[in-house]
């Protein structure tokens, strides 16, 4: 099983992955998302550690059970051969209908197959208010003419 865009990359192919990684998560498709890790990937997700698919999937369905209408974008920071970091905001709301913006950054290491084996995630929360929001797509994946997080100031 092989996840393209594969390593090496260039500026073009890590944009591409990076893309795909965000329409992924924008899907909330658990069960999907996690196809994109190698079976033993190792993640750092703000204080939690996970290894493996089960704990991948069990994480991300916990995550979007609690984030509620989550809209995510992510950009480019830099790439290596092998390696990609990106920078990301999403928008979500608490079961109170608190609405929140989530910063974060991640250093993601491949597979020569594509799929990641490694995800260190740094993010905080910010409370917002609903005028405050920035993200305004239908749930799914964010249109090709919204702007991006570089052209919303963020």
């Amino acid at each position: 099983m092989t996840r393209p865009p594969l390593p090496p990359f260039t500026r073009e192919t890590a944009i591409e992955k990076v893309r795909l990684a965000e329409d992924g998560w924008n899907s909330r498709d658990a069960g999907k998302v996690t196809q994109a890790y190698s079976d033993d990937s190792r993640w750092r997700n703000r204080n939690v550690f996970v290894q493996g698919h089960a704990e991948i999937e069990d994480l991300l369905s916990g995550k979007w059970e609690k984030e509620l209408e989550y809209r995510l974008i992510k950009e480019l920071w830099a790439h290596d051969t092998n390696r990609i970091a990106v920078r990301y905001a999403y928008e979500w709301h608490d079961a109170d209908g608190q609405w929140w913006r989530s910063y974060g950054n991640e250093n993601w290491e491949f597979d020569p197959d594509g799929r990641m084996r490694e995800r260190h995630a740094s993010l905080n929360d910010l409370k917002i208010t609903p005028a405050e929001r920035l993200f305004h797509w239908p749930l799914g994946r964010r249109p090709d003419d919204h702007p991006s997080l570089s052209e919303l100031g963020l």
